[in-house]
Formats: C-alpha cells, sequence, structure tokens
C-alpha cells in the first residue's frame, strides 16, 4: 500500500552551535552515568508510615540525612555520616565512606545493613539509639525483607531459611541446584519479580519451590580460566519440557509447612501471588502452559486445599497477567485486579471476590498502581490516558470512576507515593526538561513544592535536532517515530541515515523524556553527520493489545513491514541517500535487523545485528509460547519456519556484523553460531565480534569498545 505519513510534530529545542562541545564517545556511552549525570537527590523517599519525607546530601565534609514535613518542606538534619559512624563504632564495625541503604519504619528510626547484618537507629529528641535487629550468613542471598517485623527471608546453601529477632529458621533441606526455593520462577516471565511473599502480618511466608530436573542442560563456557570451564544452566526451550512450580506456605510460629493442592499439568504457570490482608487465604493465578487460559483461585492457608476459583481470563491468542491482586483498602475479599481484558490494561474492583465493575476505561493503558488515598476514596495510578508517549500521574474515584490528573508538566513521570496516600514524590523528565523533582498534596496537586531542578548538563555540547514522526500503516494504523537530524543539515546535501529498532513486547523507544533523542550515541552520530531514525512498529508497548498482539504465531513479520514503512519514509525525504541506509537493534532488535538483512537484502548497505535470535524454537519457552504458540507441528510449526532465519544466510547480500556475548544465558550462543555456520556452508562473509566474559548485554567500559566498534562499522560502508 502507499506509504501515509503525518508530518513532524515536535522540533527538539536548539540553538546555534557553532560554539559548542562534540561529545566523545566515551560521554555518548557512559557519560549520563559520569560527567553528565543530571542531578539528583539521593535516597529520596517517604518515611515509613509518616508523611514526612527524607533525602541525603554532601553538606561541606560529610554527609547529612534531612527530613522534611510536607506542611512546611523545611528540611532538618536527622543525622550525619558522621555521628552514624559513632554508633557503628559501638557496635564494633568499620567507618562507612557513605549512608547505607536507608528503610524507614517512621519519621523517627530506620533500619539498614551493614556486614550482613541489620541495625535500627531510633532518634529522640536529639538522642540516637543503635540496636542489632538480625544477621544472615555471609554467603546468605536475601530473598524478601519484611520491613513491618524487619524479617528476612535468605537462601543458604540451596535451601531456604528466615532470619526473626529471635534467630534463623531453615524452612527447606532438600535444596540443590535442581530444587530451587524462594526464587523468582518461569524465567521471570508474568511480572514475576521475586520468589518469596511475607503475609501482610509477618506470620507466614509464601515461597515458590521449582524443580527443575527435568529441563536440558545448556552449557554456558567460562574463558576466563585456564582450562576454559563449561557451567550448565536449565534452558527450557520452546516445544520443550518445561520446569515444575508449586507453591508452600511456612508459619513462622508452628514452624510448619503447607502445600498449596493446586490442580492441573505439572508444567503450568503460576503467577500473581496474593495474601488476603486477614492473612487467612492467598491467591494464585493458575495460567496454562499455552497462555491462553488464566484461572485465579483462592486457597486455605490453613489446609492449602482450593477454596473457589474468583475469575477465567480466556483469548484465543493469549492472556498475561502482570500484576498480583491489590487489596487497596485492607479488607479481605475487596481488590482490584489489572487486566488487559477489554483490549488495554485497566482496573476491575472486586467485592465479596465478585466482579463489581470496571473503574478505569478507554483506549489507554494503566501502568501501574502507587495506593489509595482513603480520604478522597481514589486510587493513584500512572497512565498513558494522555497519549502513549508519556506515563502521567491519575486519582481515579472508586465511587464514581472520575480521574484526575495529577501533575501539571507533561512528560515521563516516575512517582511514589506516601502509604497514606496523602503525598506524592514526583521525579519526572521530558524532552526540554532533565529531570525535576517536586513533592505533591494529592487532595490539591497544583500546590506543588520543587525540591530539584536538575541543570541540563548538554547545554555546552552539540546536541541534535528531533521532530517526531508519525506514520499510518495498515488499517490505519498510526505509528510513532523519531527522526534525528545530522549536525549542520543542509538541505542541498544528501546523508547517510540508520535505523534504530527494538519493536518487540513490552519496549517502547519513542517516549517523551530527556534526552529526547533517548540515547546520546544518536547524539554522536548525528555530529558525524548520520540521520537516525527510531520508530515503535505493531508490536511493541503501551499500545493495548491488539497493537502489541498483532505479530501473534509470526513474529517479525508484521514488525518488518512497519519499519520498510518507515524507510519509505526515509526515502520520501530528498536529503536521506536510500543507498546508503544501516540498521542496528540488539536482542529483539538484533533478529529484526537480521531478518531484515535477510528477507529484504537489498534495502539496507550494512547492518549491525546485536544478541540476535535466529530461531524462535531455541527461545524460552514462556516468552516464545506467548507470542508463537507451540512450535509443534499440529501447532505453529509453519510460523516457527518462516520465522527462522539461521538457515537464511544464503539470502544475505550486504554488509552484516553480528555481536554476540560469549556468555549469554538468555539469547544462548548457539544462535548466532548456527546461522556463521550457515554462512561459511554458502560462503558469504558476514563480520562476526564476540564479547568474552559478557551475558546478554555488553555492559560497563567495554560497552565504550562496543559502541565505537559499531560506530567503525557504519563509517565504513555508509561514509
Amino acid at each position: 500500500m502507499k506509504i501515509k505519513y503525518i508530518l513532524p510534530l515536535l522540533l527538539f529545542p536548539f540553538l546555534a552551535q557553532a560554539q559548542k562541545k562534540k561529545l566523545t564517545i566515551q560521554q555518548a556511552v557512559t557519560g549520563l552515568y559520569s560527567d553528565l549525570r543530571i542531578a539528583n537527590l539521593a535516597q529520596l523517599q517517604f518515611c515509613g508510615s509518616s508523611d514526612s519525607y527524607s533525602y541525603t546530601r554532601k553538606e561541606d565534609s560529610t554527609q547529612v540525612v534531612y527530613i522534611a514535613d510536607p506542611s512546611t518542606h523545611e528540611p532538618e538534619t536527622f543525622i550525619t555520616l558522621s555521628e552514624l559512624n559513632g554508633l557503628l563504632k559501638t557496635q564494633g564495625l568499620e567507618a562507612s565512606k557513605r549512608f547505607p541503604s536507608l528503610k524507614w519504619i517512621d519519621n523517627s528510626s530506620f533500619y539498614f545493613k551493614q556486614n550482613k547484618s541489620f541495625y535500627l537507629l531510633s532518634k529522640k529528641f536529639k538522642n540516637y539509639s543503635i540496636q542489632k535487629l538480625t544477621t544472615v550468613p555471609k554467603e546468605a542471598i536475601i530473598t524478601a525483607t519484611n520491613s513491618k517485623k524487619r524479617q528476612h527471608s535468605f537462601i543458604k546453601g540451596h535451601n531456604l531459611f528466615v532470619s526473626t529477632e529471635s534467630g534463623s529458621q531453615q524452612i527447606t533441606t532438600d535444596g540443590t541446584e535442581n530444587i530451587v526455593y524462594g526464587q523468582a520462577v518461569h524465567r521471570f516471565e508474568f511480572g514475576i519479580t521475586n520468589g518469596s511473599f511475607w503475609s501482610p502480618q509477618s506470620n507466614f511466608l509464601a515461597f515458590y519451590r521449582m524443580d527443575q530436573s527435568m529441563v536440558n542442560d545448556y552449557p554456558v563456557i567460562d574463558w576466563s580460566v585456564t582450562p576454559a570451564k563449561s557451567k550448565n544452566i536449565k534452558y527450557p526451550m520452546a516445544g520443550g519440557t518445561s520446569h515444575q512450580v508449586k507453591l508452600g506456605i511456612y508459619d513462622i510460629k508452628n514452624k510448619a509447612t503447607q502445600y498449596l493442592e493446586i490442580e492441573g499439568p505439572t508444567d503450568q504457570y503460576l503467577t500473581s501471588v496474593s495474601w488476603s490482608p486477614d492473612e487467612k487465604h492467598i491467591y494464585v493465578g493458575v495460567l496454562s502452559r499455552s497462555q491462553k487460559e488464566l484461572n485465579f483461585n483462592q486457597y486455605d492457608v490453613a489446609t492449602g486445599k482450593k477454596v473457589k476459583t474468583i475469575f477465567t481470563d480466556t483469548h484465543e491468542k493469549y492472556v498475561e497477567p502482570q500484576h498480583p491482586l491489590w487489596f487497596y483498602n485492607d479488607k479481605p475479599g475487596e481488590f482490584i485486579w489489572l487486566s488487559q481484558r477489554d483490549g488495554f490494561m485497566h482496573m476491575y474492583l472486586y467485592k465479596n471476590d465478585a466482579l463489581e465493575k470496571q473503574i478505569t476505561k478507554g483506549s489507554w493503558v494503566v501502568n501501574d498502581i502507587l495506593g489509595f488515598n482513603n480520604s478522597r476514596n481514589e486510587v493513584i495510578f500512572t497512565g498513558t490516558k494522555d497519549g502513549a508517549m508519556e506515563k502521567n500521574i491519575y486519582a481515579v474515584s472508586v465511587k464514581n470512576n472520575e480521574i484526575r490528573k495529577l501533575n501539571t508538566t507533561g512528560g515521563w513521570h516516575a512517582p511514589k507515593l506516601s502509604q497514606s496516600g496523602n503525598y506524592l514524590i514526583d521525579a519526572y523528565s521530558n524532552f526540554n526538561t532533565p529531570r525535576n523533582i517536586e513533592v505533591l498534596n494529592v487532595a490539591t496537586p497544583q500546590s506543588q513544592k520543587r525540591l530539584l531542578t536538575a541543570k541540563n548538563t548538554l547545554s555546552d555540547y552539540e546536541t541534535a535536532k528531533v521532530k517526531l514522526v508519525r506514520l499510518k500503516v495498515e488499517n490505519n494504523t498510526v505509528l510513532n517515530g523519531k527522526l534525528i537530524y545530522p549536525s549542520n543539515f543542509d538541505t542541498s546535501k544528501k546523508y547517510p541515515a540508520i535505523v534504530y529498532l527494538y519493536n518487540g513486547p513490552h519496549v517502547q523507544l519513542v517516549k517523551n523524556t530527556f534526552p529526547y533523542t533517548g540515547n546520546l550515541w544518536y547524539d554522536y552520530m548525528a555530529s558525524k553527520g548520520y540521520f537516525i531514525f527510531v520508530m515503535d512498529g505493531r508490536g511493541s508497548s503501551n499500545r493495548g493489545f491488539e497493537f502489541e498482539s498483532a505479530t501473534h504465531r509470526r513474529l517479525g513479520e508484521v514488525e518488518m513491514r512497519d519499519q520498510l514503512k518507515g524507510v519509505e519514509f526515509l526515502g520520501s525525504l530528498p536529503y536521506i541517500d536510500s543507498k546508503r541506509l544501516g540498521v542496528h537493534g540488539w536482542s529483539y532488535g538484533g533478529y529484526m535487523t537480521t531478518s531484515l538483512m535477510t528477507k529484504y537484502p537489498t534495502v539496507f548497505k550494512c547492518a549491525v545485528a546485536g544478541g540476535p535470535v535466529m530461531d524462535w524454537k531455541l527461545y524460552e519457552i514462556m516468552y516464545t509460547e506467548r507470542y508463537m504458540d507451540s512450535p509443534d507441528s499440529t501447532d505453529n510449526k509453519t510460523g516457527y519456519d518462516q520465522t527462522r532465519i539461521w538457515n537464511k544466510a544464503s539470502d544475505l547480500k550486504n554488509n552484516l556484523l553480528i555481536i554476540h556475548g560469549a556468555q549469554d544465558d538468555v539469547v544462548v550462543w548457539q544462535h548466532s553460531m548456527k546461522f556463521i555456520r550457515d554462512a561459511v556452508k554458502n560462503n558469504k562473509p558476514v563480520d562476526y565480534f564476540v564479547y568474552p566474559s559478557h551475558p546478554h548485554n555488553v555492559r560497563g567500559k567495554d560497552r565504550i569498545h562496543l559502541m565505537q566498534k559499531i560506530t567503525d562499522y557504519f563509517d565504513l560502508h555508509l561514509k
């Protein structure tokens, strides 16, 4: 179809750049974490159950913890680092060079960890006291912390323990590398970030038990030792055997464990673990392996037996739970569930474990629930109600569903809500705001207090002009993109262009954030005379279920068509040289890059693909079977065959550099190795580079080397 596009909407404000400094490659890669770092307030947080907030800052020769009441915002010194070090000395501990991470109980006490022990510091008037709470073994890994009673669950020697003020209790005894306790399962899918869950009153600990003995071993080689060593990981590939998970409940008082009696196949997924406020019940989302049916069940904590199924969500493509239940007012049976059942992520209110109503509606998504304001009966949340390129803060009435926008300046907001729900700490940026931090009164959000206005650390540097582009593709779907202009742009010249992409689920590249290019490497490449084009095609996040699931069963196909519409747009601009186009992406973006170079081999003159998926059958079960279904011959074998690219090296016509981390345990090394083998077989001179000692992403100082190598490759073939 003929490309349709809407003229660029937004121009990044910029001044004459003649006297401005150019970014170095080091600054482009690590500058925002070093010399170009945007100012922030360290450890800015609410003080536990109090509405007061605190932060740390260096004053003269020492660091200081400040605390402020939001009614006055007058900061007062709570404690200095030298005073804390004096208290540490009384415990036989060495002085600290900086404040440890503080966890506030209220506005007069906090606890912190030092040398594997936890200490409580309290202040009454001007007097301090410190006491040792609990200790975990040096080699232990802490899995969950309960702030209410300062209890911790931890793993030692593959087994799960809890540490309380009265001592440690061992929960399990049969833990091995194959029997894993208390850790995140299902490879961190379905919103799972941890594997241990304290009950509201701290009387119980729920925990995952994962048996992965039936999953195939996969070797990851450690090249740093001689001879090199092979470390086997458990990697369940699409269509293969998955691990088996149970959920246990440990009773702290009685020192007894009860496993939930969860019916169904052993390879189903247990998600969204949620405690009832009265601790009598626990809720678990039981998701079928096909991910097309979710049964949200209630279980009795005392017996482990199923009480009832609260609801069932089904979809012909997939159901993807991403959050636990949220008991907003601490009443048993009264909760909010976040679901995409109407096509967008919205809130649903349940009372007496039955659906009462849908609270939020519309062609936009709720990102996160922050908390509840009891006096106003409002849920505070972030969402995209004012556009998918922004994340703003809202309050919705549980009574009448009316929504208020709480922030006055649009952009990308990262708020924290006090436990009372009365105040917000709002840190945000947008295309011309590096970082502002404000404290808002939820009842009267217009009366905010500015705590920080960060300086633009790029003001003395040459940065790129950016235009927002909106393209219309199939079914009049509008895609958001950014066109980044080269320095000293001259309409009479023709320039090379690089398409940077990801275009996979749960990722959004085009956002109203600082810097507006999204990546200082783009600014660096612009200074070298390149156009950069970035676009979120169908399949990317924050646009609703239909938009993200348009790629179902054919990953890479719809996305390539969208990205080629972007290329067509670039070709319509007289100052872009269509014969000098490059493309670059990592992970899913690496898959897209290699797919474009093999399926549309004459479009791009060169490409760099990092950590690329080459065959979805070689990728993990949970992610792949959601978006591709099973590779079984009775399901979607055709889809897997059509999207496999390791056997397409013979179709390659132009220059391709593939980069992979030698210890990649996400997109395993075999993906690119199979492609290289096919390239050799077909006499295709693919360029290839490996980063020893790096997993899926190349980080640290080696990332400078990575981005210089990518830059040099484009310079070699596009200049």
